[in-house]
């Protein structure tokens, strides 16, 4: 496709979110809009099935500080709503699925990433290390230009970790994904996933970096299905870590 149909395309399809998966299989899921992102929560697992938000150069404006505080979300029905007490002692980060700093933006956009369908259970090393630099990353991207990203947990078949919680059976990740799409404003649509367990350890990218099509065959997601199929096909099946340094 040329660069002309391609931008033809992209404004076709302005109104599209790029960034929202589609399941290939059913899910126990409750799909809720925040101000900064968009959820679909597992209320079997109690951690999100994923988290998708569109990040770019207004986005990046610091207009709020990190608020810390963690609340359940309104939309479960307070019996059901996780909380920060079932991550008390049990020796696992609060971790950000969609960053605070992803939301600085807004003060809503802040108080809601702090909601705990937006948390998963995360080694502390990794939370604070290796996920957080590819969190920074993102954003120095869309610095450039708008970045669509989805991530979430990967859950075994059989778990590895087991379960946390007071009140609520909550599921500890084995692994977590994230996905990213840009270069439609410029002509150039590129995307790359990653694959990070939940465990400590301290690597270059490259040791998490995977095509798109590898992280959908893990996780059984539709990445990027809004875009036209053929420009969908070609950046899933390959990508150049260097376009990501």
């Amino acid at each position: 496709m040329s660069l002309l149909m391609f931008a033809a395309c992209v404004r076709d399809f302005k109104s599209c979110r790029y960034e929202i998966p589609m399941s290939g299989e059913d899910i126990a899921e409750v799909y809720i809009e925040h101000t900064g992102y968009t959820v679909s929560f597992n209320p079997e697992t109690n951690i999100p099935n994923w988290v998708a938000w569109e990040l770019n150069t207004e986005k990046l404006i610091e207009r709020e500080s990190r608020s810390n505080k963690f609340l359940p979300d309104p939309n479960i029905a307070p019996h059901l709503a996780v909380t920060t007490n079932d991550y008390k002692r049990s020796g696992w980060d609060r971790g950000h699925m969609c960053p605070a700093a992803d939301n600085k933006w807004h003060w809503k956009a802040m108080d809601e990433s702090f909601y705990m369908t937006n948390i998963c259970p995360q080694n502390h090393n990794l939370n604070r290390g290796d996920w957080k630099e590819l969190e920074d990353a993102c954003r120095r991207w869309a610095e450039i230009e708008p970045v669509y990203i989805a991530c979430g947990p990967i859950l075994y078949k059989v778990p590895k970790y087991g379960y946390i919680g007071k009140e609520h059976q909550i599921r500890i990740p084995d692994a977590f994904f994230k996905v990213v799409l840009t270069g439609l404003q410029s002509g150039n649509p590129r995307a790359v996933g990653f694959i990070y367990k939940n465990e400590a350890g301290n690597y270059k990218r490259d040791k998490y970096v995977n095509s798109i099509d590898e992280v959908e065959r893990i996780t059984s997601f539709d990445f990027f299905s809004e875009l036209p199929d053929d420009v969908e096909e070609t950046i899933e099946a390959e990508y150049d870590l260097d376009e990501w340094s």
